[in-house]
């Protein structure tokens, strides 16, 4: 039924827009969308189909145009150039920018919430910090996807963290490199594009991802274990440049909004249904996946109690209250 009104609002905008004399193609714009991921990647497939949305929306005015996997700007750079105007809009894992502002952390915070339903409490009361924060750097944000809940994969077996001791770890944000220096392994920052080469070449050993990751990768052609521990579930954004959204007309960002809300709800069902799905494919390609042993997990536990003190003494105030409002819902 939701799916069903979002639709038609679109198409009443779309229609709105052209009856207002807004289309025609002598204003029409094209919006370069750089995406780190894979274009089979859910998030790529829920952009292209956004950016398809946000064409047929606005008439042809504004031809929005993915860039999946690196292959315009690198994912640590999709954020910057963002906010610098190299282009108008991009999706981007905020949690990679915690050396900025700490509370871009919120959604990695170890073991805080562990569920797609707890995700969604924890989205809604770290969006107006969020935004307000993304506003101050010259971004709006459109809207946001959670990925399936993360895990651990290793090339061995792995039943505490002694085990762990010297493992070269994937490291991707503030986050994963404090789970490797409490874990005892080291870490390597590595982008998403970079990871089948990374694990080809044993640059790196091991990493804390989705099982989505794992699948569109290949990962079992270079790692044989899985393990379940639902550890977090952090979001892709999309972002566009302020100054942008700014000059748009107000009948289009009617429809971007309404083709935004299309986008995360879609997307959020993928990444719901692909959770099962590519845990079924790392079977099938030969990986061992299984939930984590209970001296691993509660040993896991432990490091994420530190972490998540580290993280609200670096928020201070702004990362308690977010907390503090999730816990409310629960």
């Amino acid at each position: 039924m939701r799916l069903q009104k979002i639709l038609v609002s679109i198409l009443a905008l779309g229609l709105m827009a052209g009856a207002s004399g807004v289309s025609g193609a002598a204003k029409a714009e094209r919006w370069d969308m750089p995406l780190a991921y894979s274009g089979s990647n859910f998030h790529s497939v829920t952009a292209a189909e956004f950016g398809k949305c946000v064409t047929t929306g606005t008439g042809g005015d504004i031809e929005i145009i993915t860039h999946p996997s690196g292959s315009l700007i690198k994912g640590a750079d999709i954020k910057r150039a963002v906010q610098t105007g190299q282009v108008p809009i991009g999706e981007r894992l905020l949690s990679g920018h915690q050396n900025e502002n700490a509370i871009f952390g919120f959604d990695s915070v170890p073991f805080l919430a562990t569920s797609f339903d707890d995700s969604d409490r924890l989205w809604a009361a770290a969006k107006p910090s969020i935004e307000k924060t993304l506003a101050a750097q010259n971004l709006t944000l459109l809207y946001a996807v959670p990925w399936p809940p993360q895990g651990l994969y290793f090339k061995r077996e792995i039943n505490s963290i002694s085990d762990m001791a010297g493992v070269k770890f994937r490291s991707y944000n503030n986050t994963t490199t404090r789970l490797a220096e409490l874990t005892g392994m080291l870490p390597v920052v590595i982008e998403a594009a970079e990871i089948s080469q990374a694990f080809a070449t044993g640059v790196v050993e091991s990493m804390i991802s989705s099982g989505a990751t794992g699948y569109d990768r290949k990962i079992w052609e270079s790692l044989t274990h899985f393990y379940e521990v639902d550890s977090w579930l952090p979001r892709n954004y999309i972002m566009v440049n302020s100054g942008v959204w700014n000059s748009t007309s107000q009948a289009h960002q009617n429809v971007i909004r309404a083709c935004a809300e299309l986008a995360e709800y879609a997307g959020t069902w993928r990444s719901k249904e692909y959770t099962g799905f590519t845990l079924a494919g790392l079977r099938a390609g030969g990986m061992q996946v299984q939930a984590a042993g209970a001296r691993l997990k509660g040993e896991l536990q432990d490091v994420g109690a530190t972490m998540t003190q580290d993280w609200l003494n670096a928020t201070g105030a702004e990362g308690q209250a977010i907390v503090d409002a999730f816990k409310a819902t629960q």
